[in-house]
């Protein structure tokens, strides 16, 4: 199922707020360590992972974390695992 770069960024966003809800995705730098910006150890990150499985359907394995680790690169990983279906 193919999303808009907006739908894709919206859906990180609430997976984002759902485990940190003081999280601000606005202030981030996409281009930084999305869990050093945001504060999130490594279980968190993992919980926000698995919300963005429930919210878009996309499984991100083990082997691909260290691929997404800013912002940008985790809105690119997910836009190109939705194209790839």
């Amino acid at each position: 199922m193919t999303r808009t770069p907006d739908e894709i960024r919206q859906a990180v966003a609430d997976s984002v707020r759902a485990i940190a809800p003081e999280a601000d995705l606005d202030a981030l730098d996409p281009k930084r360590p999305m869990r050093e910006e945001l504060d999130l150890d490594s279980f968190d990150f993992l919980n926000v992972l698995i919300e963005l499985h429930a919210r878009i359907g996309v499984e991100i394995p083990e082997a691909d974390y260290a691929r997404i680790g800013t912002l940008d690169a985790l809105l690119a990983y997910l836009a190109a695992r939705l194209d790839a279906r």
